[in-house]
């Protein structure tokens, strides 16, 4: 009797021998050092260091904001070296969310239309793109809020339409760097739980962070030093809740696997 076929579906983040170095000889500074690493779909990953460690530059370069200066990067299938500009920028839109600590929503501009710019970029249409934004919006509690713009929201709303307008997209990977500096700590209660409760349905998280708090919500946490990753720690597995969720959401396949 033959083996059944068993589908295994490919990395999110793929990075082999990847480095960043600034300038030459013995000034050459290494911001990242030949760092291997895989991040598999449905994963919730916590990148931790302190100050100068790497881990910005890492996320730069997950983020396709960046290029490395050696190695190889492949997002979701797709191997970044052969991107030009435009590629580029195409990729960050199709296949990331970002959530930043500073928020970086658009001033007297409602939150429903700080939702939308992403699809705007991508040509949706106007009515698709009130649709979704208000869906995603609806995702994080905040669909009775998209009238209201930035100035008449607490911090932690603001970062929750941020995470709606990273997520409107429906992208392979939620990229988030320190989205908990800004806030209080109730705040930053409600934005790792909404975190969580993206994992737990299938949503592949990578979260920048000096936080422990913050890092106690991931799978799987990473610590960098001098450019390298010294630590890889599991806390849970790929498969199922993130470790500090209270009532496990069954995975349901992930959005925006489409190829580029």
């Amino acid at each position: 009797m033959s083996e059944p076929i068993r589908t295994v579906s490919r990395p999110v983040v793929s990075l082999r021998a990847v480095s960043k170095t600034y300038g030459e000889g013995e000034t050459v500074v290494r911001a990242v050092d030949r760092v291997d690493l895989v991040v598999e779909r449905g994963d919730y990953v916590a990148v931790m260091g302190a100050s100068g460690s790497g881990k910005s530059t890492l996320m730069n370069i997950i983020g396709c904001l960046d290029a490395p200066t050696h190695g190889r990067y492949v997002l979701d299938g797709v191997d970044t070296r052969r991107l030009d500009e435009r590629r580029q920028s195409l990729i960050r839109n199709r296949k990331i969310g970002f959530v930043f600590q500073s928020f970086n929503l658009i001033p007297r501009t409602s939150a429903v239309s700080n939702v939308e710019l992403p699809l705007a970029y991508a040509g949706v249409r106007a009515g698709e793109r009130r649709r979704r934004a208000l869906q995603a919006l609806e995702q994080v509690g905040l669909v009775g809020r998209a009238k209201h713009t930035p100035a008449q929201l607490s911090g932690g709303q603001q970062q929750r339409v941020a995470v709606a307008r990273a997520i409107v997209t429906e992208p392979v990977l939620l990229l988030a760097d320190e989205p908990t500096g800004a806030l209080d700590s109730h705040s930053t209660e409600e934005v790792l739980g909404l975190f969580d409760e993206l994992n737990a349905r299938g949503r592949t998280v990578v979260v920048i962070t000096h936080e422990e708090e913050v890092a106690r919500h991931a799978k799987r946490v990473l610590r960098m030093h001098d450019g390298r990753i010294r630590s890889d720690l599991r806390a849970a597995p790929v498969a199922g809740a993130p470790p500090r969720r209270l009532s496990a959401v069954a995975p349901v396949e992930p959005a925006g696997t489409e190829p580029v």
